[in-house]
């Protein structure tokens, strides 16, 4: 089997620009399979709050990594480009072309261009530093982060919790720093890869970003997130919609306001998503609308060699 007799068609995009609906239909039409790239909607418990596909949208068409976590479960995505590539070799068997779509930015690259080789920390490690950071806090692991690996210290996003303490992680296990593990080589794949993007003017998503927020309310997103608040420590639960929730829960804020935040930090969110989108020259975007466009693009290039 060549390259080319099979192609992941990668369907991306920010939060609320509309790739569920459309992935649904281009499965349909292909008849394949989704791959989800999203690394909250893996939890069980975090059904509104992800915009997970609901009941029925599974039915239609058949899903991978959606609700396969608890709570508290490890993962990352080194985890899931092992995973990902693994069920393609099978899935490759059964459909020339498979169909992956979400907006974590960092899933979609593992599974693209793969990611770097970083060893896998052990639980003793993972358990002594979960309870530093529940007991200290992120700044005196920022702190220590910087004496270890100063180069790391200096372009990760420090208010991160997950990336500080995996770097930390990665240093006492293995005696280096983090920063010598990232070789950011392109791994080869055995498949081709067609990169979809959607996009819409920006007041236009930010207009649907704010009506999915309100109708994620009324379907009981709050509910959910006291449902989840005795777990709200880990990270599968530092997330927006959910943190700004716990506030409300805590009594710091007022709903109004944790609902207005839920919506501004998704609007910020959808921006970051879009800077680290348009670096991948790859992509060939459209408008969700530009259907025919889309369907045309992919029978066009999925026939050239």
């Amino acid at each position: 089997m060549t390259k080319t007799d099979t192609n992941l068609i990668v369907l991306i995009g920010p939060t609320g620009v509309g790739k569920t609906e459309l992935s649904l239909r281009l499965a349909e039409t292909f008849d394949t399979y989704i791959l989800s790239a999203d690394s909250r909607q893996l939890y069980a418990d975090l059904k509104i709050g992800t915009a997970a596909p609901t009941t029925d949208q599974l039915k239609r068409v058949k899903h991978y990594f959606i609700g396969t976590l608890g709570l508290t479960d490890y993962y990352s995505a080194a985890q899931y480009e092992a995973e990902v590539i693994k069920l393609l070799d099978t899935l490759f068997r059964e459909k020339k072309n498979i169909l992956l779509t979400g907006g974590s930015m960092m899933y979609v690259d593992a599974v693209c261009k793969g990611i770097d080789d970083i060893p896998t920390v052990d639980a003793e490690t993972r358990s002594l530093m979960q309870q530093r950071y529940e007991k200290e806090g992120l700044e005196p692991l920022c702190a220590e982060l910087k004496l270890l690996d100063p180069e790391y210290y200096r372009k990760v996003d420090l208010k991160n919790p997950k990336r500080v303490i995996h770097a930390l992680e990665i240093c006492y296990m293995t005696g280096r720093t983090y920063t010598s593990f990232l070789t950011r080589s392109i791994k080869e794949r055995p498949f081709r890869i067609l990169k979809i993007g959607l996009t819409r003017p920006r007041e236009e998503l930010y207009e649907r970003i704010n009506r999915r927020v309100d109708q994620m309310m009324e379907e009981g997103l709050l509910e959910e997130v006291r449902q989840v608040y005795p777990h709200k420590e880990y990270n599968s639960l530092n997330t927006v919609g959910y943190k700004e929730l716990f506030k409300y829960l805590d009594g710091e804020w007022t709903l109004d306001f944790a609902i207005e935040k839920i919506k501004q930090n998704t609007r910020i969110y959808s921006r970051k998503q879009m800077t680290w989108f348009k670096r991948d020259t790859d992509i060939r975007w459209f408008h969700p609308e530009q259907e025919t466009e889309i369907l045309t693009y992919l029978r066009t290039t999925l026939l050239q060699p």
